[in-house]
């Protein structure tokens, strides 16, 4: 999945500081999200990692409070659904861990990702929750679960 994530986020020039790409989790993803109340989900074909997503409590955050994490795809794979079924996949978890609240970051530009946040439900916010790190990032949202 590291390799997803270094593959997507420069096509979106999403590749400074303050972005998740330089988060020192992208390479041990499996131990970051084996803790409590976080999951990570990979898509697979044919053995070749095609995208991902996750949960994790939200840092700085209210403990009711995830956040949607490393959703990268592809470029071969986006279009197709995969996303939105990813999505939907990692809010059914959010509920089943008990979170009330499900928020996000992501930056201008990645306009399809942001079309299905909203079709999701997801409302923009006018600035950052928590304590995420990715000040380089410029747009919030948050869905109610």
């Amino acid at each position: 999945m590291a390799q997803v994530i270094r593959t997507v986020m420069p096509e979106f020039g999403a590749c400074g500081p303050g972005f998740a790409i330089n988060d020192p989790e992208v390479q041990h993803l499996s131990v970051a999200y084996s803790a409590p109340r976080a999951a990570y989900f990979v898509l697979e074909r044919d053995g070749r990692v095609l995208g991902g997503a996750g949960i994790a409590p939200l840092a700085g955050g209210d403990p009711d409070v995830c956040e949607l994490r490393k959703m990268y795809f592809l470029g071969e794979v986006r279009g197709q659904g995969q996303g939105r079924r990813m999505l939907q996949h990692c809010i059914a978890t959010a509920r089943q861990l008990g979170y009330r609240r499900c928020y996000l970051e992501t930056l201008t530009g990645m306009d399809a990702a942001q079309h299905l946040y909203a079709d999701a439900g997801f409302r923009p916010l006018c600035a950052p929750r928590g304590a995420t790190g990715h000040f380089a990032c410029d747009r919030y949202f948050e869905l109610e679960l």
